[in-house]
Order: C-alpha cells, then structure tokens, then sequence
C-alpha cells in the first residue's frame, strides 16, 4: 500500500471516529434535554423523602447502574447529605444490616427488573424504609415498588447496536447530580461548611482562610513606630517572617518595614534611625476571613512575600508566601 493510500485510509478513520464521537454526544445531550423538561412534581417529592432521611440515604444498584449509584453516594455525601452504596448482592449476603428504619433508600435501574435488587425491595416494604427508584421502565417491579419513582424519558442508548448503557446512565448520574445540589441548596450549604468535607483536596484548599494559616500571638513581628532600627532587626530576626510591622500609639497598623527596605537602606546610620524613617506606610493587607487564594494573588500582583492581616485598623497575623505553600496554594 502506498503512502498516499495509506494515508487516505487513516483520514477515512479519523473522520468516522469524530462522526461516531460526536453523534453520542449530541445523542446523549438531546436525552439530558428531555430529561430536564420530563422533571415534575414527582421529583420535588423525592426530595421530601431524602430532606427528611433522619438517617444516610443509601444506595444501591446492579451493573453499570451501580456504578452510577456508587458515584451519586459520594457526591450527596460530599455536599452534606450522608449516604453510602449497598451492593446488591452483598446486601443479600449480610450487608442489609447496614440498613436503618431512619434510611432513604435511592435504587437505581433502567429495566425495573433488575432481579439481584429484590432483597432490598422487601426488606425496604417490610421495615417501612422509604424507597425512591430512579428507573428506565414504568410500570415495572421497582417502579412499583418505590414509595416514589423517577422515570428517566424513554430515549435510545448511544451508538449503532444501541445496546450498551450509555444515555440510561448519563440520565441517571445527572439525575443523581440534581437531588445532591438540590438538597445542597435546600440546606443552604456554605463554602465553608463545603471545606470541612473536602479538607484534603483541591477544592479544600481552594476554600482555606487566611485566619486558617496566619502567623499569629507571640509569632507576631511587631514594634513601636518610635522604636530603633537596631530593635526592629532584633525582632524580625525573632520572628523569621522577613518583616516587622510597626504600630502607633493606638495600636493600628502604621507601616511594615521588610528585608527589601533594609537592603535599600544599608548605611552606617541605619540602626541608629527609627522605624518610622524607613518603613512603608499604608502597606497592602487582608482580612482573617478573606479566601488564603486571594492572599496568594494579591503577593503575586504587588511581589510581595507577606501581608499583615488586620482586624479594623489592628494587626492580628501575618501570612507569609511559604505558608500558602504549604497549604498547597501555590
């Protein structure tokens, strides 16, 4: 084959590959439409149910539906709604312990017949545990079953056999998306209440206070306005943060004086002169409250490598470059 053939036959490929791509796409974007537009009452009663779980909401589903359940845990789980996956088999092997009257029970399949779910059906019916299924098929046994069932819109899986779950998941997962962020809003949910389940992660530490990591009490580096260079150098030496901040008579902040200052400053009357003569006024500072991200721009904009933190007119920390570090900000 030549070159010229060959590569021929690569671009046929490569246009078929896109043509397929972007056929489930758009596919699997029309069923997420419809899916929005199908929302009724029915899921403003889910959400009673799972509003008022005195206990988790758990999870449950078979095959590719229990994966999509299994993400849908951790996401009701990580914006403040407790919830754990049940696997359907395990659950008939023990695991139905794990189950509460004070659960929700959300199961998820797009037959309704998924026959590995019948366990946790009727020990839902037997014990009263409320049960809301997100299903493909009404009537069909779970959605019968279920104290509410969500029907996903009767819309063709992806691809040309039209056979592997793909649009039934996406509705599902976007399904499971929209009772997290709507009991996460019913709950009014704050960023900060937000941090206290993503402490390890990205988005923890995109949420992290400058009160959270400033250097505060005795490690403050502070000083009269009056008081000698010579002093000064003995306390930024001290305090090892590469500043001092120099305070009036009524306690607020009057400038800061940093290594910078000090080597532009270098002459043999330097220790002899007060703060005053050398040290910045008005100096660039933060609130304890404001996100540890804005500290970071704002170092990064005014290249800088420290800010006061200040209360009212009063320093009350410093946070340093290598603190928002360490904090993995930057």
């Amino acid at each position: 084959m030549s070159l010229t053939v060959a590569s021929a036959a690569l671009d046929v490929i490569e246009h078929d590959d896109l043509a397929a791509a972007r056929r489930v796409v758009s596919q699997e974007s029309r069923a997420l439409a419809r899916l929005a537009e199908a929302l009724t009452g029915r899921f403003v009663e889910a959400m009673e149910l799972l509003a008022a779980t005195r206990g988790r909401i758990v999870l449950s589903g078979m095959g590719k539906s229990g994966h999509i359940a299994n993400k849908i845990a951790a996401t009701l789980a990580s914006t403040g709604a407790p919830a754990l996956f049940v696997h359907p088999a395990e659950a008939s092997h023990g695991d139905l312990g794990m189950i509460t009257e004070a659960d929700t029970l959300l199961m998820l399949s797009n037959s309704g017949e998924t026959p590995e779910l019948a366990d946790l059906v009727n020990y839902a019916t037997r014990f009263h545990i409320p049960l809301v299924a997100i299903v493909g098929r009404a009537p069909s046994t779970l959605a019968d079953a279920a104290t509410v069932a969500l029907v996903l819109p009767d819309e063709p899986e992806a691809g040309t056999l039209g056979l592997a779950p793909t649009t039934s998941t996406i509705m599902m997962l976007a399904l499971g998306d929209a009772l997290a962020v709507a009991l996460l809003e019913r709950k009014g949910l704050t960023a900060e209440d937000f941090k206290l389940y993503h402490p390890g992660g990205k988005l923890g530490r995109r949420l992290i206070r400058v009160a959270d990591i400033m250097h505060a009490g005795d490690a403050l580096p502070l000083v009269p306005v009056e008081t000698s260079m010579a002093e000064a150098l003995i306390v930024m030496t001290e305090k090892r943060l590469g500043c001092v901040g120099a305070i009036d008579a009524q306690g607020a902040l009057a400038g800061i004086v940093t290594d910078g200052d000090l080597r532009r400053h270098m002459d043999g009357s330097l220790l002899r002169r007060p703060v005053s003569e050398l040290m910045t006024r008005d100096p660039v500072t933060i609130h304890g409250g404001a996100l540890a991200a804005e500290a970071v721009h704002l170092m990064n904009q005014r290249q800088i490598t420290s800010l006061f933190v200040i209360e009212g007119e009063r320093p009350v920390g410093v946070v340093h470059v290598h603190d928002c570090l360490r904090a993995g900000l930057a």
